[in-house]
């Protein structure tokens, strides 16, 4: 049974992490501050494909999500081939955490899950999806360092806004509360996020690579966010022909979708919490408008006006 990833690290793990206490002070030229300073833009840009939005708003097709989890099989399968025909190469050994984050496993139960046994001859990988794993197939046999790019953007998005997308799916598609569906989130082997992310970046810095590799690899890192965004916008046209879902008994949606949803304190609070609750205010507002209660508020109105008028005759 998947579990939720605790806030304090298990034992066997504390000598990993305490390595990365050493190096707190970031320097500009780490390469961890390189590409996160590097790549701010695609990621913003990422974050404000169409397919994204409407995913964090609860806006995700039950077809459409297959189709995502269709597409994360064939990168990650390719991606951790590549990996561990590379996992001795100097520019990328100090990465290799198998057990920790590759998802390929994962993955397969999702599909077993949506597809059933045979799901290998229901899938297959679209356009956009094979342009990403040509180009994650060309580094792993010709310039193996620059798949620290992929790894870092893939693995470290997927313990950050991954586990939002996790929650969304899971009460947007009614998946069971198992996990089933959405293993690929799932992160079992890491107790606590955060310091395992502390971990990978400081691992990153001590990777012996010149200036020239580390400025290649923020470039490579780009690319592989715009990798990302053609198959979220194939995706978002797909959908767009896919018939509407009744997903929730035509219930209120995750978000009204007016401003950032991370701005909610009630849907934030309620997302670290692990509840399903909508905000107040949004259930008012959606309430509210509904006829009958317009005519009832309305009715309200025109007499409490007609007492009041009376008693000021």
């Amino acid at each position: 049974m998947p579990q939720e990833i605790p806030e304090a690290a298990e034992e066997p793990e504390a000598l990993l992490y305490a390595e990365s206490l050493q190096d707190e002070e970031a320097s500009p030229m780490d390469l961890s501050e390189l590409l996160k300073e590097g790549t701010k833009e695609s990621h913003d840009r990422a974050e404000n494909t169409q397919f994204v939005k409407d995913f964090l708003k609860g806006r995700i097709k039950r077809e459409l999500f297959k189709l995502a989890t269709t597409a994360l099989y064939f990168t990650y399968s390719a991606l951790e081939e590549e990996i561990e025909r590379n996992k001795e190469h100097p520019a990328f050994a100090a990465l290799y955490f198998p057990l920790e984050l590759h998802r390929t496993d994962a993955l397969v139960k999702d599909l077993k899950y949506f597809y059933g046994d045979d799901w290998k001859d229901k899938i297959q990988c679209s356009q956009a999806t094979k342009h990403y794993v040509e180009r994650i197939r060309h580094l792993g046999h010709h310039e193996p360092e620059l798949l620290v790019a992929h790894a870092y953007t893939r693995y470290m998005g997927d313990l950050s806004g991954g586990q939002v997308l996790k929650k969304v799916a899971q009460r947007a598609l009614h998946l069971p509360s198992t996990g089933e569906g959405i293993q690929f989130y799932c992160f079992n082997n890491i107790s606590n996020a955060q310091q395992f992310k502390q971990l990978y970046r400081a691992r990153l810095n001590a990777l012996d690579l010149d200036k020239n590799t580390k400025a290649r690899i923020v470039e490579e890192a780009n690319k592989a966010f715009q990798f990302n965004m053609q198959v979220f916008d194939e995706l978002d046209k797909t959908g767009s022909t896919l018939k509407e879902e009744i997903q929730d008994g035509g219930g209120l949606p995750v978000h009204d979708g007016k401003g950032d949803i991370r701005k909610c304190p009630y849907y934030a609070a309620k997302q670290g919490a692990g509840e399903t609750s909508g905000c107040p205010f949004h259930i008012a507002l959606a309430v509210f408008r509904l006829p009958a209660v317009q005519f009832l508020f309305a009715t309200s109105v025109a007499v409490a006006a007609g007492v009041l008028a009376w008693y000021l005759m």
